[in-house]
């Protein structure tokens, strides 16, 4: 699916507008918004916005709208290449220099004095520079959303999309690195060297088995955290959902067996974390067997999926596969949240109507409602890493915080990044990982 916008002139007379909603469910689209952009007194000119299947349902609702009397359609286009064109992302100074002093002041001769301070005195820079206030978001684009090894050039919309979200929500300024190396030494060794750059660490679309070496040993290697968000951003989301759909199921999850689909970067973490949590067991099924063993360091027991369907309260599935779970499999009182984008492994009304007490999709559980606070808030302390306490209090953050009929709130909700930084802050700081001297980033 994609949502196609149209720019069409029509007359400016009554029913002239019903005339080309009516076209566009003739070509069965589905409108979404409508934007006035102007009025005459000989007509109007509005962007729809309108949800297809494909380029050939827009083309041929193109053609439908032109058909009618008096209707120009002045182009149309897909909405997300729009919001793409030119890139998502600047770089702008703070302050903008006006006046010759101002230009002293942040450069030559004033910024020598500050060179010089944070030369004596490393820890200055957290407060001199952006250092403390910035993060590195690095790739190799091998594994990008559903769509694979696309290379680190393909993965950038990806990145800065990341980086959006790290300034709107956080005040971060998250810079993507693209890094040209499929092997884990190269890809390591240029993050170590660009390091000194920035606050933190954010590892992203990173092919596993890679991912899970390059951020264990990046970790052991630097002084500023790191974390893989498609592992544990994921999986903080992930635990905050479950902990709401139990709590709207009136299941316990200390008590529960969480059953676990998938073992890949995103099932791995949201799995290991649950056990974190304190789940009674967490039981889960993966058929590729190089998942199995870390899967089982990490308190997870590694079974057959006839006997994780049959035996889990909690069924979380996170494979890739759209479709995987048939109804006869559900057992009834089960919690079901099938993760897959855009097409679960089961659907939810599919899930309820075969006995689950509580069944949810991905569509709502983005890591956007994690990583944005959990580096704003480790920044803020001046963590020196992300632990799991860091993780377990964000969970709870973005749970607390959920509505009476929502699994997770709307990431859309600056409260929800505050109330995430927050805790993280106060974790970390509970925790002994936080460095009071570069902790800069007000919370």
């Amino acid at each position: 699916m994609l949502d196609c916008t149209y720019r069409v002139q029509v007359p400016h007379i009554k029913g002239q507008l019903a005339r080309v909603m009516g076209a566009v469910s003739d070509g069965d689209g589905l409108i979404g918004d409508v934007v006035t952009i102007s009025t005459s007194r000989e007509h109007s000119i509005r962007e729809i916005t309108v949800e297809v299947r494909d380029q050939d349902q827009a083309a041929e609702i193109a053609a439908l709208l032109g058909e009618l009397d008096g209707v120009r359609v002045l182009w149309h286009q897909d909405r997300a290449m729009l919001r793409h064109e030119g890139g998502k992302l600047t770089v702008e100074p703070i302050h903008p220099i006006h006046t010759v002093q101002e230009m002293r002041d942040v450069y030559t001769p004033g910024v020598a004095r500050v060179c010089t301070a944070i030369a004596q005195q490393p820890h200055l820079a957290s407060r001199y520079t952006m250092i403390s206030r910035s993060v590195a978001i690095c790739t190799n684009g091998t594994r990008v959303l559903g769509l694979g090894n696309i290379g680190p050039v393909a993965s950038m919309p990806v990145m800065e999309g990341k980086a959006v979200f790290y300034q709107q929500f956080a005040g971060i300024s998250a810079i993507p690195i693209l890094i040209d190396a499929t092997d884990v030494d190269t890809f390591v060794e240029t993050v170590i060297r660009i390091a000194p750059t920035f606050g933190a660490i954010h590892l992203e679309d990173i092919s596993t088995p890679e991912c899970f070496e390059i951020e264990r040993r990046l970790i052991r290697a630097l002084l500023q955290p790191v974390m893989h968000d498609d592992v544990h951003g994921t999986a903080v989301v992930g635990l905050a959902a479950t902990i709401v759909a139990c709590r709207q199921a009136g299941v316990e999850l200390r008590t529960a067996t969480v059953g676990q689909l998938g073992l890949g970067a995103a099932g791995f973490g949201i799995a290991s974390l649950i056990v974190e949590a304190g789940a009674r067991r967490v039981i889960a099924f993966d058929p590729q067997e190089e998942s199995h063993q870390r899967a089982r360091e990490s308190g997870i027991d590694v079974t057959d999926m006839q006997t994780v369907m049959r035996e889990a309260d909690v069924l979380i599935a996170a494979t890739g596969k759209a479709g995987l779970i048939d109804p006869a499999m559900v057992r009834p009182g089960q919690v079901i949240l099938a993760l897959t984008n855009p097409d679960p492994e089961i659907s939810p009304d599919l899930a309820r109507d075969a006995g689950a007490a509580f069944a949810a999709d991905g569509r709502s559980v983005n890591n956007v409602l994690g990583y944005p606070g959990i580096f704003r808030g480790a920044l803020a302390a001046g963590a020196r890493l992300i632990s799991l306490e860091m993780k377990l209090a964000a969970a709870h953050a973005i749970a607390n915080l959920a509505g009476a009929d929502d699994l997770v709130p709307d990431p859309l909700d600056q409260k929800v990044h505050d109330a995430v930084a927050r805790a993280v802050r106060e974790a970390a700081e509970r925790g002994g990982v936080s460095r009071p001297e570069i902790a800069t980033v007000a919370i």
